[in-house]
């Protein structure tokens, strides 16, 4: 029979692949498409991509302590363990490492948008270096989904 803590794993890990799948590709393009401004769209998406991240975080730290806690020492030795270590330093360098940059570049723009500055181009290169971060946290989720927590 399943414990309490393997259940909660698995729901973690459902509710944070489904999250960032649901935000990444549902929720962003459809602000996007519905909204006229372009700036409030790119700010309430960055808002709900900071959201996704930090439970990210969360969740990620959790099934890693609930595999050291589960399996000891072999947890180390699993493909689980590593797509998920891997997917909190993805998190963490697009959370503390790009999106800083990107906000700098917002902020020297002012009071124009930032695509409409001399840092454009600058943006969309970090922009998508942050998409492309997210492209194979998404990927390694996915992965993660189909083989399930055990």
């Amino acid at each position: 029979m399943r414990s309490f803590w393997d259940g909660l794993a698995g729901t973690v890990l459902v509710l944070w692949i489904g999250g960032m799948w649901a935000i990444g590709y549902v929720a962003a393009p459809v602000l996007f498409a519905s909204l006229n401004d372009k700036q409030l769209a790119g700010m309430l998406a960055g808002n709900l991509f900071e959201m996704m991240a930090w439970i990210g975080i969360a969740a990620a730290s959790y099934l890693l302590v609930y595999r050291i806690a589960i399996d000891g020492a072999a947890a180390l030795k699993t493909l689980f363990f590593w797509l998920v270590a891997l997917m909190l330093v993805l998190i963490l360098v697009g959370l503390f490492g790009v999106q800083p940059i990107m906000q700098s570049l917002k902020d020297q723009a002012m009071p124009h948008a930032v695509m409409q500055s001399v840092f454009a181009d600058r943006f969309a290169r970090w922009h998508g270096i942050s998409s492309i971060l997210y492209l194979i946290q998404s990927a390694l989720g996915l992965l993660l989904v189909w083989r399930l927590v055990r």
